[in-house]
């Protein structure tokens, strides 16, 4: 993360109309223009993409994917939600969906980088065949007649944040957005990079916004 331009960040917003059925999602406009300027000031490349359908988030970030990322990866979904899922403007899709194309064997140049996802929404074993890497720590290596290999869980140095109570453990939570301020969540967590990323590791300070 000492890199000058630290990565790549998108933040897909969406505020539906009202003709969509869905309810307008007041203030989140103001939760995506903090966090444009924190990861701005992050170092990050940062990209807004407003009210997307559900085959357009996933071109956008499919297209990210095939990306040659030097060092780390950020993805901000704003929208609706239900357990597992996200709404794009014209119905749902799983969020595994999106996450599953930065993968270790979909996105190889981000094997061994940090891949985060922060979601701001409502949210209601699979095998692991694992990934080849170049290098990896000496006493985790195996050794061939080839040349030494080193594999890591293809969903190595994911960090999934979630703007409701653990999902795993306890589904169908709610996420609570201020008209005027924005979401508790956002506010926290622009709050908190702002005033100890240069002191704090991240799982320090997603603790903070806790």
């Amino acid at each position: 993360m000492s890199h000058q331009r630290v990565g790549k960040c998108i933040i897909i917003n969406k505020n539906f109309d009202e003709k969509t059925g869905m309810v307008v999602r007041n203030g989140t406009d103001r939760d995506a223009g903090e966090l444009f300027k924190c990861f701005k000031s992050l170092g990050f490349d940062v990209c807004i993409y407003k009210d997307q359908t559900c085959q357009k988030m996933e071109c956008l970030l499919r297209e990210a994917s095939e990306k040659n990322h030097s060092s780390c990866f950020v993805c901000i979904l704003l929208s609706h939600g239900e357990e597992g899922i996200i709404y794009g403007t014209d119905g749902a899709m799983p969020i595994k969906s999106i996450t599953s194309l930065f993968r270790g064997e979909m996105c190889k140049s981000l094997v061994g980088k940090p891949k985060l996802f922060f979601i701001q929404a409502c949210q209601g074993s699979e095998f692991n065949d694992g990934i080849q890497t170049d290098s990896g720590p000496p006493n985790d290596t195996l050794e061939t007649d080839a040349n030494p290999r080193h594999k890591i869980p293809v969903k190595a140095d994911f960090l999934f944040a979630y703007s409701t109570s653990d999902v795993a453990a306890l589904p169908g939570y709610y996420s609570w957005r201020n008209p005027g301020r924005g979401s508790w969540f956002v506010q926290a967590l622009c709050y908190v990079l702002n005033e100890f990323v240069k002191q704090l590791e991240i799982m320090q300070i997603l603790t903070c916004v806790n």
